[in-house]
């Protein structure tokens, strides 16, 4: 008996031994792990099929890069996609073996069929999420406060067809070498497996190259994950320039005023030196997990964080802070969704131009701001052009030129300044530990980045805009690249 007991015990050990190296996380975290399996499919899932309109399979494969545990989800897709002017496939369920789809079924009429539109994931009846697309609003987690999303309205934004871009959908500009060159660099990508699904090149204000991979147009919405963060900041930027906010005020949030978290600036969050603990992780029970697939204020996290370091000593990357400057916005707004959700197509998707783009919210109507912008290529480009101009496009200002110089000024942190308000910057100053980012651009550039070797890429000295959008799980020779497309638009 002893010794099955030992050996019982010993198993155990070693199976919580071997564990982070087998399934990639702590057994003590196997119960969020299960919930996150099945948030992470219902939610991202939702989104991929009615947002950017892909097809069931297209979405398997985007969903399964993340972790094989998904292959074991089976996914009910409750309402039809008719997005963005290209079919969606049927994914008989012998077509893949461990990942599994069910298609809900119905005789109600079209109109009871398109609403609601939802994923369910359900893992072998432990574990069962669900997520609901709302027009213009995109895909939240079901919890028991999102059905009060219902009631917020969506302007419709529309791009004047006969217009040039940016304001309109029109690209007249000839540039037959640096569109075949872009061309051969997205089929070469591809060929290599990279999954490159969208690529131009902006100069001087003008599309002079735009091409895209499988099944992905000019006005397909695609997440750029942690790129959202710049945009955010952009919001954070308009706020002050219309003069709803102080250029850097402290006593951000009410549940900080009894510690000295309440002396924390605005710009030591916009530049990530708070100094607040955030686990920045993507496995089962880290505060970034949490944060996106299982708590229903994607803030609520790192509000309650402590903090861990000097604020303004140390630059820490921090989806959280993202978030926390999402709560801001949405506070200074009146804590009001509706009046959030108006204020951002009114007053930046409008100007922009940006009719192909959707920020999600969370179960309380806040803005994820860390990582759920769905936009266009082109969209994605309005907002490196915004920066790029200084804060003006379409004839009109949205931030001022002092903000945008801010905003793209190495931080002060001892441990890496080359990063500005949500963007990443190419060089840091004059400091030994600061070499440039990335040594094949200019000194000036800046850009979004985001999950998949996303980016969106400013380069001032050049009047140039790059986007690159993708689902590339590994490295993506990036600054290569755009150095050979900076090198050919001189």
């Amino acid at each position: 008996m002893k010794k099955i007991l030992y050996t019982v015990i010993v198993l155990t050990v070693l199976l919580f031994a071997a564990a982070p190296s087998i399934l990639g996380f702590s057994l003590l975290n196997i119960g969020h792990a299960i919930s996150v399996s099945t948030a992470l499919s219902a939610k991202l899932g939702c989104s991929s099929y009615f947002v950017s309109g892909f097809s069931k399979e297209q979405t398997v494969t985007d969903l399964a890069s993340y972790s094989p545990v998904v292959n074991m989800v089976t996914m009910e897709y409750q309402g039809s996609s008719k997005l963005h002017g290209f079919k969606q496939e049927e994914l008989k369920q012998d077509e893949f073996s461990q990942y599994q789809f069910s298609q809900y079924e119905s005789n109600q009429d079209e109109t009871q069929w398109d609403s609601p539109k939802r994923v369910t994931a359900d893992l072998f009846g432990i574990a069962k999420t669900s997520a609901t697309y709302r027009e213009g609003l995109g895909c939240t987690i079901d919890t028991d406060i999102t059905a009060e999303l219902d009631s917020i309205s969506v302007q419709n934004i529309e791009n004047p067809e006969l217009e040039e871009w940016p304001l309109g959908d029109q690209a007249s500009y000839d540039a037959p070498f640096i569109q075949e060159t872009l061309d051969s660099m997205v089929r070469a990508d591809n060929e290599k497996g990279y999954n490159t699904r969208a690529m131009l090149v902006i100069k001087d204000g003008h599309i002079l190259a735009e091409s895209y991979g499988p099944n992905i147009t000019k006005n397909t919405p695609l997440l750029g994950w942690s790129m959202a963060k710049s945009l955010t900041a952009i919001m954070v930027g308009h706020l002050e320039f219309i003069n709803a906010i102080k250029p850097n005020p402290t006593n951000l949030f009410s549940q900080w005023q009894n510690d000295d978290r309440s002396k924390l600036t605005l710009q030591q969050l916009l530049q990530m030196s708070s100094g607040l603990k955030f686990d920045e992780t993507y496995a089962p029970g880290s505060d970034a997990t949490r944060m996106l697939f299982t708590a229903p204020s994607a803030s609520d996290i790192a509000i309650v964080s402590p903090l861990m370091h000097q604020a303004g000593a140390e630059f820490s990357y921090s989806s959280g802070t993202a978030n926390l400057l999402s709560r801001f916005i949405h506070e200074k707004l009146g804590n009001d969704s509706q009046l959030s959700v108006n204020y951002l197509f009114e007053q930046i998707f409008n100007p922009l131009g940006m009719a192909n783009s959707i920020f999600e919210i969370d179960s309380t109507g806040t803005f994820v701001g860390s990582s759920y912008l769905y936009s266009s290529g082109r969209d994605w480009a309005r907002l490196g052009l915004l920066m790029l101009n200084q804060g003006e496009i379409n004839g009109q200002r949205l931030l001022s030129k002092d903000w945008v110089k801010r905003a793209t000024t190495p931080n002060l942190s001892d441990n890496d300044k080359r990063y500005g308000y949500q963007f990443w910057l190419n060089a840091g100053g004059n400091n030994s530990n600061n070499k440039l980012r990335w040594p094949e651009l200019p000194n000036d550039a800046y850009a979004m980045m985001g999950n998949r070797q996303q980016s969106v890429m400013i380069i001032p000295s050049s009047n140039l805009v790059f986007v690159r959008l993708g689902w590339t799980a590994g490295d993506y020779p990036m600054a290569s690249n755009y150095s050979a497309l900076l090198d050919i638009t001189h």
